[in-house]
């Protein structure tokens, strides 16, 4: 069957998903691309959305495996689970009420957010920090605080950046980002296509109060690290264990609360006029000093 009406009410309820307002449980993935990406992380798809007329096989063949040995058997296994997830099929014009892509590749699929949540207030819990108000049939969100690296958000606004920060994270092996509840959405549309599917690699912990979340890690042995030019530190002159490094707002940089309470305030040397940098840049910048420093560690050892 072919859904042709945008009244249909499976049509209705995906649409809905546009908006931020409604996308706590799930969100939307567009492309074959970043399809395949939720099947091999095995994300929990709820729902495929195909337009009519789309041959799937020839899309998969020529965008994913053009060029591979195994195209065949790796469309083929695409193909096959593919097979096994709810699917609908819908006309061009209704598909085109539901797509944000100005030339899209006519899929899309709806997906379960793995955890879902906002931190109200953080309690200690076995190197864990529970969340409150979970969202209904969602599992708990914990900070994992086993790892000795946390980066952490404070009203990053700008789409390309936050997903920039998710795709740069997931290369540097963190599994978690904790923003502020100021920051952008990390699950719209344009954030979404901006991870290149590390959205499904790292978890985005939204919570309520920054500041407070920050002084229950502080207790829990974290140092506050932010990015500040009122400081002679740089970026090098610090260590990185047990540390949440915070990274401010485009404009303003991090938020005076945070700055207070920070434990170590650090710049990134500046060797030309430029006085400041993309979020994304420095955040990669930060990222990677950890794991410069990691790397160094390890190789010590061995």
């Amino acid at each position: 069957m072919i859904i042709s009406s945008k009244d249909n009410e499976i049509v209705k309820e995906i649409r809905k998903l546009k908006e931020k307002k409604y996308r706590k449980n799930k969100f939307i993935v567009e492309g074959i691309k970043m399809l395949e990406e939720a099947i091999n992380e095995n994300a929990s798809i709820d729902l495929i959305v195909i337009r009519e007329g789309m041959d799937l096989s020839n899309l998969i063949s020529n965008i994913l495996y053009k060029n591979d040995a195994d195209s065949g058997v790796k469309s083929k296994n695409i193909i096959d689970a593919i097979s096994k997830i709810k699917s609908i099929t819908v006309t061009e014009k209704v598909f085109d009420t539901l797509t944000d892509v100005v030339s899209p590749q006519g899929v899309l699929a709806v997906i379960n957010k793995r955890e879902n949540g906002i931190i109200n207030q953080a309690t200690e819990n076995n190197n864990a920090f529970e969340i409150g108000d979970k969202i209904k049939e969602s599992e708990n969100v914990k900070i994992d605080t086993t790892t000795d690296y946390i980066l952490a958000l404070d009203g990053i606004q700008d789409p390309g950046n936050l997903g920039t920060i998710i795709r740069t994270a997931d290369s540097a092996n963190l599994k978690q980002i904790i923003v502020s509840k100021n920051t952008v959405d990390a699950y719209s549309p344009k954030v979404i296509r901006s991870t290149m599917g590390a959205i499904y690699r790292v978890n985005i912990i939204e919570v309520e109060n920054l500041e407070v979340t920050l002084k229950d890690l502080q207790k829990d042995g974290f140092k506050v690290v932010v990015t500040s030019l009122d400081t002679n530190n740089s970026i090098y002159d610090i260590s990185y264990n047990k540390s949440v490094v915070v990274i401010g707002n485009e404009a303003n940089g991090v938020s005076k609360e945070v700055q207070e309470l920070a434990n170590e305030k650090v710049k990134i040397p500046m060797l030309g006029k430029t006085e400041s940098l993309n979020a994304a840049v420095a955040t990669g910048i930060m990222i990677y000093e950890y794991v410069r420093r990691k790397n160094e560690t390890s190789s010590t050892k061995s």
